[in-house]
């Protein structure tokens, strides 16, 4: 039965494949090596922006662009490549310590992402994730635990859902979502 799926899910052409996969499709893609490129963005990272990657070896290998001082050592990009347009990162003390996006693809390895509702994140997640708010009470998101990394969906500015996705370790991207702010 897994061979039948996954020869009927790497068998739609792309245009045929929709916004938002169901979770268990995703998942099937990614075991089988068809969710590869800009499809999945995990605790991890993506592609050669790992979690912990130097933010000077990065520019050396030319995947940044426009890096923005924020405030005490934080620096937010853009990347170039096949991720441009699709994600940005932020670094601290000169180490990758957050992947957000506000696209779909990509999706999480469980197959959630930017434009599904909370209740879709609950029903792919079920006990793993929590409803959060920020300290001052103005925001909400969905926290996903993977040891000291989480996956963060926030809310969208003008409709119910997610808006934006991101991933890193949970003393940055957790505190940062409480706190209002990296710095």
């Amino acid at each position: 039965m897994v061979a039948t799926v996954l020869v009927l899910v790497g068998a739609a052409p792309a245009s045929a494949r929709s916004v938002s996969p169901p979770a268990a499709a995703t998942a099937v893609e990614s075991a089988a090596g068809q969710g590869a490129g800009t499809e999945v963005l995990s605790v991890r990272g993506t592609g050669p922006f790992r979690i912990g990657a130097r933010l000077d070896r990065l520019t050396a290998a030319g995947l940044i662009d426009s890096p923005v001082s924020a405030c005490a050592g934080v620096v937010h990009t853009g990347v170039v490549g096949e991720w441009a347009g699709v994600i940005l990162l932020t670094f601290r003390s000169g180490r990758l310590v957050e992947v957000s996006t506000a696209t779909a693809p990509p999706y999480s390895p469980a197959g959630a992402g930017v434009g599904m509702s909370f209740a879709q994140l609950e029903t792919i997640y079920g006990t793993r994730g929590d409803m959060i708010s920020n300290d001052a009470g103005t925001a909400s998101g969905y926290l996903v635990r993977f040891g000291n990394r989480v996956e963060l969906f926030t809310g969208h500015p003008i409709r119910p859902g997610v808006g934006a996705f991101q991933v890193g370790p949970a003393s940055f991207v957790e505190r940062a979502f409480r706190q209002g702010g990296p710095c």
